[in-house]
C-alpha cells in the first residue's frame, strides 16, 4: 500500500487532505546531485543503466519533498527503438541525423517488440518501486505521437517544426501510416511499464500547441486517443498537450484521468473548457520560480486559490528550468503542502 497516494486519489476525482504536487523535468538538470552523476555519464548511459535512472528518478523525492516520482527517461527512446538513431548532446538537444522523409525512409522504422529493446526502462521502474517502497507512486511517461513524428521528420528540435508539418500536410498519407506505427509502439511501452509497476503514465505532447485547432484534432488527437483507449482500464492515464488550450474539452472527453495545462490559460478558463469529470494539472509558469522566495509563495497561494481545492494537481506549466536554484523548487512543493484552505 502506498503510504502517499495523493496524486492517484486526486487523480480518480477523490476529496484529498490536500493538493498533491510534482514538476515536470523534477528528476534532472537543476539539481546538483544529477550534475554530479551528468558529468561521469552519457545521457544514454544514465537512461538505459537501470541503478542511475532509479537514483536519479528518486532524488526529487528525497531532495524537494514532491508526492511523486517521475521516471528518468526520456520520449524519444521510442524513436531509437524504432529504429532510428537518436543523439543527445548535452546544452545543443537531440539530433537524428537520418529522419523520415521519404516512403523508403520509413523502410526503415519498424513496430518493435518493446521487451527487446525497451527492456532497462521496465528494469529501471521495477527497481525504483523497489527503492521508493511505497513512499510516492510512479509516473511514467512517454511523448505523444504528433511530439516524437517531429523529431522523426524535422531531424533535430525546432520553434516551429515547419517540415514535420510540412510532410503532414504533402504527404499525409505517409504521416499518418507513421503516426499510427508511433501509436502501436507507445501503447505496448506504456502498457509494459504498467506491468513492470508504473502506477500512473503522463503522455507529453511538447509540440501540440504548434498545431491548429483543426489540425491538433485532425494529426494529434486521434493517436491520443487510442493511447488512452488501450490504457484506462489498466491504470490513470495525464494528457499534457502544450499550448492546445482549445481542445481541452476534447482531451477531456478521451476518458483521461488528468489534462495538464500550460501558464498561458487561466484556470478557470481550463475548468470550463475541460469540465467538472477531469483532474487538471499545473500551470506555474516554470521563469516564476527564479522570482524570490516570498513572491514564489505568494503566486503558488494564488494559483490553489484559482484551482480551489478538488480536482487539482498542483505542476508547473512545462519542465523546470536548469537554472532555478533548488530552495525555490522546494519553496514551491512547501507552499503547496502547507497551503491552509482556510485562510
Amino acid at each position: 500500500m502506498l503510504k502517499n497516494d495523493l496524486l492517484l486519489r486526486t487523480l480518480r476525482g477523490e476529496q484529498t487532505e490536500r493538493t498533491p504536487v510534482w514538476m515536470m523535468r523534477q528528476a534532472g538538470r537543476y539539481l546538483p546531485e544529477y550534475i554530479a552523476i551528468r558529468n561521469k555519464y552519457s545521457f544514454f548511459e544514465r537512461c538505459q543503466t537501470p541503478e542511475l535512472a532509479c537514483e536519479i528518478t528518486i532524488q526529487p523525492v528525497d531532495i524537494v519533498g514532491v508526492d511523486a516520482a517521475i521516471l528518468f527517461s526520456d520520449i524519444l527512446v521510442v524513436p531509437q527503438a524504432m529504429g532510428l538513431e537518436v543523439q543527445l548532446i548535452e546544452s545543443k538537444g537531440p539530433v537524428l541525423p537520418d529522419p523520415v522523409k521519404t516512403a523508403a525512409d520509413l523502410n526503415r522504422v519498424r513496430v518493435p517488440d518493446v521487451n527487446e529493446t525497451l527492456g532497462y526502462v521496465f528494469d529501471a521502474i521495477k527497481l525504483i518501486k523497489q527503492e521508493l517502497n511505497n513512499r510516492v507512486p510512479l509516473i511514467g511517461f512517454a511523448g505523444a505521437p504528433w511530439t516524437l513524428l517531429c523529431y522523426m521528420v524535422q531531424g533535430k528540435g525546432s520553434k516551429t517544426f515547419d517540415e514535420a508539418k510540412a510532410f503532414c500536410y504533402t504527404q499525409p498519407a505517409l504521416a499518418h501510416q507513421l503516426l499510427q506505427m508511433i501509436t502501436d509502439t507507445t501503447i505496448a511501452y506504456l502498457k509494459a511499464q504498467v506491468a513492470a509497476g508504473a502506477d500512473t503514465v503522463q503522455l507529453f505532447d511538447s509540440w501540440g500547441g504548434l498545431l491548429s485547432k483543426q489540425d491538433f484534432e485532425t494529426i494529434s488527437l486521434p493517436y491520443i486517443k487510442q493511447i488512452v483507449n488501450a490504457l484506462k482500464d489498466e491504470t490513470l492515464v495525464i494528457i499534457f498537450a502544450k499550448g492546445a488550450w482549445y481542445s481541452l474539452q476534447e482531451m477531456a472527453a478521451t476518458g483521461a484521468a488528468g489534462l495538464g495545462i500550460d501558464w498561458c490559460i487561466e484556470p478557470q478558463m481550463a475548468r470550463s473548457f475541460a469540465g467538472d469529470n477531469i483532474t487538471l494539472q499545473g500551470n506555474f509558469d516554470p521563469a516564476k520560480l527564479l522570482s524570490p522566495v516570498p513572491v514564489i509563495e505568494t503566486e503558488v497561494k494564488k494559483m490553489l486559490k484559482a484551482f480551489g481545492n478538488t480536482k487539482h494537481v498542483a505542476n508547473l506549466g512545462h519542465g523546470i528550468l536548469p537554472n532555478v536554484p533548488v530552495a525555490h523548487a522546494k519553496a514551491f512543493v512547501d507552499t503547496v503542502k502547507n497551503y491552509d484552505w482556510n485562510d
